[in-house]
């Protein structure tokens, strides 16, 4: 097969619908019409009322869903299965609690084939550019959620994901160490070049990260609008959540949800 030029999307999923059964036969439709592109590089974030189907769009990426109709493509190519190229960081962290966190980071590394001693230099590398140097040889349930979500990050990025999908990672975490995840995360993306799609309930952080905001409607989800975000990088959160602009994007943001949430 004749790959797909490297100007291809990151993500494109065209006009997709996506309807599941129940047991008792009763079909609900998650998505209708879905339409989502997603540049190389790009941050995207996806924000929409409660159910509405933001991470089912993320078990389509990964290949977990199919859909009803329409087409998925990773890098220009139809999803068939997990791609290799895909990384998670999700709300519940994914370690291993039997393992300490050096374990945990170079987990990744060995099972793609890496030896053990360098997968572990590279975890410590790792550990270092997330502040984790000294705690290699702590279990994660003696960390703080602030160094276990950091942890996770470090799982992430090691393996060199091309594209993130993250959901709503740090919506546990309290405002002051959500706002040093958020900083932390956009050093590490910005560093990294890749595409991210980053599911979140919380407005401020969704313009704060994104390049452009997705807004859907209520289930079934369909885009109802897309924001650009033209805020400058780099950018920090607890200077940029003050500036005008910043706050009128959320002001509009939320006018497009505020009438697909049900209260």
């Amino acid at each position: 097969m004749q790959s797909k030029p490297a100007s291809a999307p990151a993500i494109a999923l065209e006009d997709v619908t996506l309807r599941f059964l129940s047991p008792d036969g009763k079909a609900t439709i998650a998505l209708r019409d879905f339409n989502l592109t997603v540049n190389r590089g790009e941050f995207c974030a996806v924000v929409g009322p409660t159910g509405c189907g933001k991470s089912t769009t993320l078990g389509l990426i990964t290949g977990l869903l199919k859909p009803t109709a329409g087409t998925v493509r990773v890098m220009g190519q139809p999803v068939e299965g997990i791609d290799p190229r895909l990384g998670f960081v999700f709300q519940s962290d994914a370690v291993f609690p039997w393992r300490n966190v050096l374990d945990n980071v170079a987990a990744g590394p060995m099972f793609r084939g890496q030896p053990k001693a360098q997968a572990h230099e590279l975890a410590r590398d790792w550990l270092r550019r997330v502040g984790l140097a000294g705690f290699e040889k702590h279990y994660p349930h003696q960390l703080s959620g602030g160094m276990r979500k950091r942890v996770a990050l470090a799982q992430t990025f090691i393996n060199k994901p091309e594209i993130l999908l993250m959901d709503e990672p740090f919506s546990a975490l309290d405002m002051q160490t959500r706002t040093l995840m958020q900083d932390e995360l956009l050093q590490l993306w910005s560093a990294s070049g890749g595409s991210v799609v980053f599911v979140t309930h919380d407005l401020e952080e969704a313009v704060a990260l994104a390049d452009k905001v997705l807004v859907l409607t209520a289930r079934p989800a369909t885009v109802k609008r897309v924001f650009e975000i033209e805020l400058p990088r780099p950018r920090v959160m607890s200077q940029i959540r003050y500036e005008k602009q910043f706050m009128d994007y959320g002001r509009a943001i939320w006018n497009e949800l505020r009438d697909e949430v049900h209260i």
